[in-house]
């Protein structure tokens, strides 16, 4: 069952993807303008193509994206964008005119849409530095956004904060209206980002504040609908989420704003379902849902038609449930939403076990599975793509640095011929050191992309060892035809799944969620050798679960290890202790177990002729040695065998050194 988050930042993204995907002139051609730009002979014939050109940039339309104002329909809307942009320059050239800063502001913008993020980034440098020496300051605003915006696109977090508090203290300064809820809009995003709530909401309270006193009914629509929503989530507030949602459909019906009216009731049937208001819930989610079907908006209509199935499968009316499940597959392949796709055919899955219908279960897992996967491959494109444009921003950052570097010692070569050899000679010494040090950046950070991603890729090793394992058990208790078994093997397993995909997404995970992790593989082999040992974990106090992060999956090789080879062949109850203490540079984690030994594990290993080694600690060996690789650490794994009085094998100890990250 899923929420709503992010529609705004969805119709941009689309709204930006329309845009781009229009693009097939150059900004030195024209279409339909050349001519009046021939009768032109001052700059408001300039400043009145360059506004054309900037009230159809996606984020000057924001405010219309669902009824724009179209003058010019019979033209694509990045062609009237880049023909605008054309006639503007056209002008300047012919009447020798000096580019304003409004129109690098344009092309900026123009290069942005068509991701051509170096060409942007000049042309904002250029727009900033004009407009802050002309004294334009609702330019300078505006600037300030773009490169906020601009710095988010590209993964630079705290620049992008600071263009926006900017860009907010020049329009308070200069009392300049319509730029203020716009920063805050796009600021919450670089906190949503961050993950960060508490200054999201915080964002969230000052776009609405600011939206009310310009009495910008649209962004007090987004700010109470995003401030509502996040109130259903996290540190969930029942009451107050209510009310923000109610005024957001207030706000929505008023300005007859369908998308918005159907969200606001989606949401509030999810806050309703929080609590259990289960009759409320599908109330407003039916409300919901005579607004997005015959508007066609998929998306919102797959959502509800899955919350209301879910709603009955808690309401044990499998019928129902059934029937809205199925409508909501309906529609998500209607708008190909494979998000959607994914979560219901999981939650069908789980309503199937809940009636023991095994069969379905499978197979409703298996369609999970499948669409599950293909969003995880979109997401992992995204993220290639992102990490790209990231390292080309980052590169001409660095670019423009060694630029400036080398036209400020050019300059020195005014101050006389006399000096000229030196100054030369100097300049050369210094490009070549910088042209070292540049080439030992980039082949450090090669390494570190290189270590990253084999680690990753072990990683992606761990799971199909760690599945194929399990299954062994689940397929022995079909086997038995012990049907209470397999039906509680079955959820504890497709909970530890659910629990090690979402872990597997991140190179490292919270401490907490990879002993949630590791309680339920635990749970899964008591179950499968018969309560044969007992295990207990223990957390040093000093140790924050949350703050403290640890690779994914690392413990829970030397776990099995020390499960199937220490005591499953030893007699008697087993017993295994894991300990997780803070020292200085580390966090050491030690496993101790009775079992039999490793040399009396050897010896097993040997007569029984099986040459299999462990690959879940070979792998764990090898992320652990990549971890010292890329963070210069010396951490590793120390085995101690343990004996009695007598010399007498009593089991083993596993101290693992596992890097503090935060």
């Amino acid at each position: 069952m899923k929420n709503f988050k992010q529609p705004i930042i969805i119709f941009f993204l689309i709204g930006c993807t329309c845009f781009t995907s229009l693009a097939s002139l150059s900004l030195s051609q024209g279409i339909g303008f050349k001519n009046k730009s021939k009768t032109a002979n001052d700059t408001s014939d300039v400043n009145r193509y360059i506004r054309n050109a900037l009230a159809y940039f996606p984020e000057s339309r924001k405010n219309n994206y669902m009824n724009p104002n179209i003058d010019t329909p019979e033209l694509n809307y990045i062609d009237y964008i880049k023909a605008n942009i054309d006639t503007a320059e056209l002008i300047c050239v012919e009447n020798n005119i000096e580019f304003p800063s409004l129109l690098h502001l344009a092309r900026a913008e123009y290069f942005f849409l068509t991701s051509d993020y170096r060409s942007s980034s000049v042309d904002a440098t250029i727009a900033m530095k004009k407009s802050n020496s002309s004294g334009e300051t609702d330019v300078l605003a505006k600037t300030m956004n773009f490169l906020g915006r601009y710095s988010l696109r590209t993964g630079f977090y705290q620049e992008s904060i600071d263009y926006f508090n900017n860009s907010i203290a020049i329009a308070k300064k200069n009392k300049l209206r319509g730029i203020i809820p716009r920063n805050y809009d796009r600021l919450k995003d670089v906190y949503d980002a961050l993950g960060n709530l508490k200054e999201f909401r915080n964002t969230l309270y000052k776009l609405i504040d600011a939206a009310s006193k310009e009495n910008d009914t649209v962004y007090l629509e987004i700010g109470y609908w995003r401030l509502g929503t996040s109130l259903t989530d996290k540190e969930r507030d029942f009451s107050l989420a209510d009310s923000l949602l109610k005024i957001c459909l207030d706000i929505s019906l008023i300005r007859k704003d369908t998308t918005f009216i159907a969200l606001s009731l989606a949401n509030l049937g999810w806050n309703n379902y929080t609590v259990k208001k289960y009759d409320s819930a599908i109330k407003y989610y039916n409300r919901s849902l005579t607004y997005s079907i015959p508007a066609k908006i998929y998306f919102i209509s797959d959502n509800s038609f899955g919350n209301i199935g879910t709603i009955y499968r808690d309401m044990g009316d499998t019928e129902k449930s059934l029937k809205n499940y199925h409508k909501s597959i309906d529609q998500a392949k209607l708008g190909e939403d494979v998000y959607s796709l994914s979560w219901v055919y999981q939650d069908m899955s789980e309503m199937y076990l809940r009636i023991r219908d095994t069969s379905n279960a499978y197979k409703s897992y298996v369609l999970f599975k499948k669409y599950s996967d293909a969003q995880i491959k979109t997401a992992n494109n995204q993220g290639l793509t992102d990490a790209k444009i990231r390292y080309e921003a980052d590169t001409h950052n660095k670019e423009v640095e060694l630029l400036s570097l080398k036209l400020r010692n050019q300059r020195l070569m005014i101050y006389g011929y006399t000096g000229l050899f030196v100054l030369i000679l100097a300049i050369g010494i210094l490009i070549l050191s910088r042209a070292k040090i540049n080439a030992k950046r980039r082949m450090s950070e090669m390494n570190r992309k290189i270590s990253e991603v084999t680690q990753a890729n072990l990683r992606q090793q761990m799971n199909p060892h760690f599945i194929f394992n399990t299954l062994n058990s689940i397929q022995y208790y079909m086997y038995q035809h012990d049907k209470l078994a397999t039906n509680n093997y079955l959820t504890k397993f497709s909970s530890l799944m659910r629990k090690v995909l979402e872990n597997s997404q991140h190179t490292s995970v919270p401490l907490r969620d990879e002993l949630d992790a590791l309680n339920l593989y635990m749970e899964l082999e008591m179950i499968r050798f018969k309560d044969k040992f007992d295990y207990e974990i223990k957390v040093d106090d000093e140790i924050d679960t949350l703050l403290y992060k640890v690779p994914t999956m690392l413990i829970q090789p030397y776990v099995e290890n020390s499960i199937c080879h220490g005591l499953m062949p030893g007699e008697g109850k087993g017993s295994l202790k894991i300990d997780l203490k803070l020292e200085k540079e580390y966090i050491s984690c030690t496993i101790k177990d009775n079992g039999i030994g490793r040399e009396a594990a050897q010896e097993k290993k040997r007569k029984s002729e099986n040459n299999h080694n462990s690959l879940g600690t070979q792998i764990a060996t090898s992320r652990l040695d990549l971890v010292n690789a890329l963070y210069g650490t010396s951490l590793k794994t120390i085995y101690t065998d343990l004996k009695n009085e007598n010399g007498e094998p009593e089991g083993t100890r596993v101290e693992i050194q596992i890097p503090i990250m935060t």
